[in-house]
This record gives C-alpha cells, structure tokens and sequence, in this order.
C-alpha cells in the first residue's frame, strides 16, 4: 500500500529549547528518517585536547542555562 501526501507548511518562528546529539527535528510527515552523523575539524586543530586536570569539581547548576531569566 502506496501514500502519497502533499502539504504544505509555514512557519512564522521556531524555537528549539535543546539539540543533542541524537536530536531529530521533523516538520511534516517522512516515510524514513536516516540518520547522519559528521565530525568535521573546523578549528584546524593539529593535535588531540589537554587532559582534565582537576575531575573532583563537580557544577552546583547547569553550565548552560535552561529558561531565560525573567525581569
């Protein structure tokens, strides 16, 4: 069985609270989604990160914050 669907969509704003890395944000109808995923070295970097020194530290809130203060 065969289904064809035609729409069409029109979106004024999109916010997307969070995108990790096996985020998939789909708009519409897909009869397969294929997953993809590229590593690119965009900084140029020649040589691997310096090691962690100190692990024992751990953050009291999240580094990034989730909601925007409100005044």
């Amino acid at each position: 069985m065969n289904f064809y669907i035609n729409q069409t969509i029109c979106i004024q704003t999109l916010r997307v609270g969070s995108v990790s890395n096996s985020s998939v944000l789909q708009i519409g109808s897909a009869g397969l989604i294929k997953p993809s995923s590229h590593l690119y070295n965009t900084g140029g970097f020649t040589e691997p990160a310096p090691e962690i020194s100190d692990t024992s530290s751990t953050l009291e809130s999240p580094a990034v914050p989730l909601t925007s203060p409100t005044s």
